[in-house]
């Protein structure tokens, strides 16, 4: 489909897992970020059904600014109850109106964001009642006149233009620490861990530091309190989370790992809200707060030692919004590009411009860590033909995302 701007780079660093010192973080399930990321993605979601069936398309909408502001609540071992619900009010601009032959047609955008929202928080969380301790708001307005006409524009074409000029950046493949991390929240958020301990709440959030070869894991974990009737009980919930916790690590990795949990307990004051108490199973219940793009990037983790980007995923449109698709197109290339003999790591980043189409960025940039001697204008070769075959392919990625086959956060 045409040559693309493609640079590929070999750079001379060591890989993560041979540097000496590592951290990683993923916010959980719970976690308010998560909450605030997942709820603009289920709304996202929502609003493609909803225009598809409809229209025949997706039209154009970004509602990637959501924000959980916490609540009230007085959790007590064996029982609590909510004081103040969460709030929580999505934002952003979508298409709420349509001109057909019929006239006008109005897009119901309301009810279609709080079912979306209300959905979501039911199916994922087991304590939190999303009609009793939670409102659900909304201000979404009309999509901007320009950014409309050139969504339009692009969908008359063969591939929809960039409606924004950003960067999509990712890396694989994943460190031990960071896979550690990512199966860890993973495990104890895993329905066979809540069937066995029904206590563990769905806001989990893993910190790992590695130096050299031992990795620490602090892990905050609410904990449900009408589940556990004692300090006694609390701690052993405490003390079987660690064993999961290691025993996912030892699955992933030999290097010496020690975990940490609730390390903000005030064990002689767990009568008197010292311990990690939660009615509802996240923090929000109690004046913790979240908002889109403030968690996990799009390979599910946050990496201070890598490459970001600061875009929020969740919640943009699948089609034209290169802050959603670029930053899952990167992450496709850099795992392909990543198994090739002889690449150790592969880092991508991916420029659009704004009215050009996605298929072709401004700039695609590739960085390589490879192992001495690879055949350097032959990796160059395979390495700019799989970007190329991934960017003429990006289309595919719509129908991905919608289907929830690729992770946002």
């Amino acid at each position: 489909m045409g040559e693309k701007n493609v640079i590929v780079s070999t750079i001379g660093h060591k890989c993560m897992d041979e540097k000496r010192v590592e951290i990683v973080e993923r916010k959980g399930l719970g976690h308010p970020d998560y909450i605030a990321d997942a709820i603009a993605e289920a709304v996202s979601r929502e609003l493609c059904r909803y225009y598809t069936e409809n229209f025949g398309t997706i039209l154009h909408h970004n509602v990637d600014k959501v924000l959980v502001v916490g609540g009230q609540a007085d959790p007590r071992f064996g029982g609590g109850e909510v004081l103040h619900p969460i709030y929580i009010i999505i934002a952003g601009r979508a298409t709420t109106h349509v001109e057909t032959e019929r006239g006008v047609r109005y897009v119901p955008i309301g009810p279609l964001v709080l079912r979306a929202a209300r959905d979501w928080l039911r199916k994922n969380f087991r304590y939190l009642d999303p009609d009793e301790h939670v409102i659900v708001d909304y201000r979404i307005g009309k999509g901007s006149v320009d950014l409309t006409t050139l969504y339009k524009a692009g969908l008359e074409g063969g591939y929809p233009k960039a409606n924004d000029t950003s960067v999509g950046v990712s890396y694989a493949p994943l460190s031990q620490t960071e896979r550690v991390v990512l199966e860890v929240e993973r495990r104890l958020n895993s329905r066979e861990v809540k069937e066995r301990l029904p206590a563990v709440g769905e806001d989990v959030k893993v910190m790992a530091v590695r130096v050299g070869d031992r990795i620490d894991l602090t892990i905050a974990a609410a904990i449900i309190s009408r589940e556990v009737h004692n300090l006694e009980e609390y701690l052993d919930v405490k003390e079987r989370i660690r064993e999961v916790a290691l025993d996912v690590a030892r699955s992933v990795t030999d290097r010496e790992v020690v975990v940490h949990v609730n390390t903000a307990d005030m064990i002689e004051k767990a009568y008197e809200g010292g311990v990690y108490l939660t009615v509802t199973g996240t923090s929000a219940e109690h004046g913790d707060d979240g908002a889109t793009g403030r968690g996990n990037r799009v390979n599910g983790l946050i990496t201070p030692f890598r490459p970001m980007s600061l875009e929020a995923a969740a919640g943009k449109n699948p089609v034209s919004h290169v802050g959603k698709i670029y930053n899952v197109l990167a992450s496709r290339i850099a795992e392909r590009v990543a198994g090739i003999e002889g690449v150790k790591e592969a880092y991508v980043e991916l420029l659009s411009q704004i009215g050009r189409s996605i298929n072709d960025p401004l700039l695609a940039s590739v960085n390589l860590v490879v192992e001495r001697g690879l055949p350097d204008n032959d990796l160059r070769h395979e390495v700019t033909a799989i970007v190329e075959e991934e960017l003429d392919r990006v289309t595919d990625l719509k129908d991905l995302i919608l289907s929830g086959n690729v992770m946002l956060f």
